[in-house]
């Protein structure tokens, strides 16, 4: 699909047909494709718990302000920002460190120089190691949904749940944000789709602050 239809045709949809389901090798080709998001030194601070089963959903559902589409869609992923993907002991900075070496762009003696520098750019405070955590993961699920219409599926992005009370119902370790929720299916063509919402233009979106 052409880049300005997805962007165009893609739509936070409320209903889910229920009788189609997301194959697991059409949900893995989204998330590969996603994947390919750019990220700060290519650390990729990002999870994904997929949810299938019906009780599984509903557990979800009651900590989501009840919304239906939580349940309807075949599958809605919890999406999860690790804090600490930038830190020495993570598995995949170590990952991401030997994958420079390999392409070339350091050697093993810029160690301490990669250490420092994520350190220095993300560990100076909750609030940097918050930011380092959802702005990479924001990217990637952007990049997810319209992965997603690309390949003829519907999502819709939820931030509207108890974001403590979905860590402890799953069991999801402290160092994860949990950014949104996002449902994934397909529309349910015997529902009205809501017509497309207002945006800003590039004259509205462009500023400055520092022109007298």
């Amino acid at each position: 699909m052409d880049f300005s239809k997805v962007v165009t045709q893609r739509r936070a949809v409320n209903f889910f047909d229920p009788n189609k389901d997301v194959p697991d090798t059409l949900l893995r080709q989204v998330i590969n494709m996603a994947a390919l998001t750019p990220s700060s030194f290519n650390l990729q601070p990002w999870q994904l718990i997929a949810l299938r089963d019906e009780k599984d959903k509903l557990r979800l559902q009651k900590l989501a302000m009840n919304q239906p589409k939580v349940s309807e869609a075949p599958v809605t992923l919890i999406v999860l920002a690790d804090r600490s993907g930038y830190k020495d002991e993570n598995p995949f900075v170590e990952r991401a460190f030997h994958e420079m070496i390999k392409a070339g762009s350091v050697t093993e003696s810029s160690r301490a120089w990669f250490s420092k520098a994520r350190g220095s750019l993300y560990g100076k405070s909750m609030e940097s190691e918050m930011a380092f955590a959802c702005k990479n993961t924001g990217f990637f699920a952007m990049a997810l949904m319209l992965a997603a219409k690309s390949l003829g599926l519907d999502t819709h992005p939820m931030d509207g749940f108890d974001h403590d009370g979905v860590k402890k119902e799953f069991n999801i370790p402290d160092r994860y944000w949990i950014p949104l929720l996002i449902a994934v299916g397909y529309f349910d063509e015997s529902k009205d789709l809501a017509a497309p919402k207002w945006r800003k233009t590039a004259d509205e979106i462009l500023v400055r602050f520092d022109e007298l």
